[in-house]
């Protein structure tokens, strides 16, 4: 096994409560893993933990709210010094466009954006703090496959995608220096209350539990891009790289069947 992922590190996971973030916990947990949870339901939060008794301490919060992570902030080090911080807290609000309204975009960068770079105001000082006593210490920021392509409705989401991996591979540049890592997660679709509002076709969607297998072996593998799953990831990248003239009539010939199924 890796160094990055090793017996009972200590690990912050934030957007605990549900979807991957959920699983994850339930996955990393019965690796033997420490987990400080983070959320906004406290009571979803509580059963996790309950569920695995001395493994796992929850810490409420929104992670969009400064006052709320400056509280939790000596929750990270309650096993010990902070190994991983796994940033999974988001949101997918999809945006129709005959009824435009920036709001849309605003609730996909606040949750996805700042309030990934946010948390990073109480994790990078802990991972720091790690790495300063010769420890590996690894960021891991869940992003999505989805802006590798223009999809319809997806202008607040895709963007806020774009920006977080853009925010990440910067990080890992600029962290490099440190010792610390930055590892990227690209899912496709996952089974989850979010994917569960989708009205469309949603191809090689696969279960939260499966996701989190995924993200668990490529970290425990030391990889710094996870990406899956791999037929429906490298279809998006095939895509993406053609000329944009063809993007575009494709993204735009998929968005007007969207809006008439709609």
């Amino acid at each position: 096994m890796n160094k990055r992922l090793q017996s009972a590190s200590n690990i912050w996971l934030t957007g605990a409560s549900s979807g991957i973030g959920e699983a994850l916990v339930n996955e990393l947990a019965k690796r033997g893993h420490n987990l400080v949870i983070t959320g906004r339901r406290a009571e979803a939060l509580d059963k996790l933990a309950s569920q695995h008794p001395n493994r796992i301490t929850s810490a409420v919060a929104d992670t969009t709210s400064l006052d709320d992570l400056s509280a939790i902030q000596g929750d990270l080090q309650h096993f010990g010094d902070l190994d991983m911080a796994i940033l999974n807290a988001g949101t997918c609000e999809y945006l129709e466009v005959a009824n435009y309204n920036s709001q849309v975009i605003e609730a996909n960068i606040i949750t996805n954006v700042l309030g990934t770079a946010r948390s990073l105001d109480i994790a990078l000082p802990a991972l720091r703090a790690t790495r300063a006593k010769g420890k590996p210490a690894t960021l891991v920021i869940v992003s999505s496959s989805a802006w590798w392509f223009p999809f319809g409705r997806a202008e607040g989401y895709g963007a806020s995608k774009a920006a977080l991996t853009y925010f990440a591979h910067a990080l890992r540049a600029d962290l490099a220096a440190e010792g610390i890592d930055v590892v990227v997660v690209s899912p496709g679709f996952v089974k989850t209350p979010l994917t569960d509002r989708n009205d469309f076709p949603m191809p090689f969607m696969v279960t939260a539990d499966d996701a989190a297998q995924r993200i668990a072996n490529g970290l425990a593998k030391g990889r710094n891009e996870i990406a899956f799953p791999r037929r429906f990831t490298w279809l998006l990248k095939v895509l993406g790289a053609l000329p944009q003239g063809v993007v575009d009539r494709m993204a735009a010939s998929m968005a007007r069947k969207a809006d008439q199924n709609s």
